[in-house]
C-alpha cells in the first residue's frame, strides 16, 4: 500500500518527531511505501487566500496545492501525526486541510447533497497532548475531537477512518513511558497495516 504521512511538528527532537519515525519504521518493515509531507519543514502556506480561491474558481490549481493534491491522490492511505493546540489541529496543519481538501479536488456537491472524492482511501491520525486520556474522556473531549477531525474530516471527503491514537499525558511522563507510548504506535501500525 502506499501511504501518505503529513506530519505538523515544529520541533525535531519532539516526540512527535519520534512517532513520525516509529510509523514510518513500522510500514516500512510491513513493506509498505512511504511518503512524508513535512509541513513546518516545507514551510506549507496554510493560508487559503483570496487570490487561491479566485484561481481555483478559474480552475487553476496554485502550484503548491497542486504538489499536496497529488501525493494525497496517490495515496491508499493518509496519517496525520500532530500535537493537539486548543482542543484542535495546529494551524499549519489545518491549513493543509482548508488548501488541500478542497472543493472539486475532495469533495463536490451536487442534488442529492455532498459527493465524496476520496472514497477507497483509510485515514489514520496519532495525536499527542498534555492532559491525561481519562480526562479527556470523561469531559467527552476525546470524542469530541474524534468527531471534528475523523469524521469532519476523513468522513466528510469519504475517507475511511481506521483509526485514531490519543497520546495523552505528554510532558508528564517518564522515560519508560514514552517507550511504552512508541511500542503502542509501533504495534498499532503493525495491526492496522498488515504486510503489504
Amino acid at each position: 500500500m502506499k501511504h501518505l504521512i503529513v506530519y505538523a511538528h515544529s520541533n525535531t527532537q519532539s516526540l512527535n518527531h519520534s512517532i513520525l519515525e516509529t510509523t514510518v519504521h513500522a510500514l516500512k518493515e510491513q513493506g509498505h511505501e512511504v511518503v512524508v509531507r513535512d509541513l513546518y519543514a516545507l514551510q506549507f502556506d496554510p493560508v487559503f487566500t483570496p487570490k487561491d480561491s479566485e484561481a481555483m474558481r478559474a480552475g487553476h490549481i496554485p502550484a503548491d496545492i497542486q504538489t499536496e493534491q497529488e501525493y494525497v491522490r496517490a495515496a491508499d492511505v493518509i496519517t496525520f501525526i500532530y500535537p493537539v493546540w486548543w482542543a484542535g489541529l495546529p494551524a499549519i496543519l489545518k491549513g493543509y486541510v482548508d488548501r488541500v481538501f478542497s472543493y472539486g479536488f475532495a469533495y463536490a456537491s451536487d442534488e442529492t447533497g455532498v459527493v465524496q472524492l476520496l472514497k477507497g482511501k483509510q485515514g489514520f491520525m496519532i495525536s499527542t497532548h498534555g492532559t491525561p486520556n481519562d480526562i479527556y474522556d470523561q469531559i467527552g473531549m476525546t470524542e469530541g475531537m474524534r468527531m471534528t477531525t475523523d469524521a469532519g474530516i476523513f468522513g466528510f471527503v469519504g475517507i475511511e477512518a481506521v483509526g485514531h491514537l490519543f497520546l495523552g499525558s505528554i510532558g508528564y511522563l517518564d522515560a519508560a513511558g514514552y517507550e511504552q507510548l512508541l511500542s503502542q504506535v509501533n504495534t498499532t501500525v503493525k495491526e492496522l497495516f498488515p504486510h503489504a
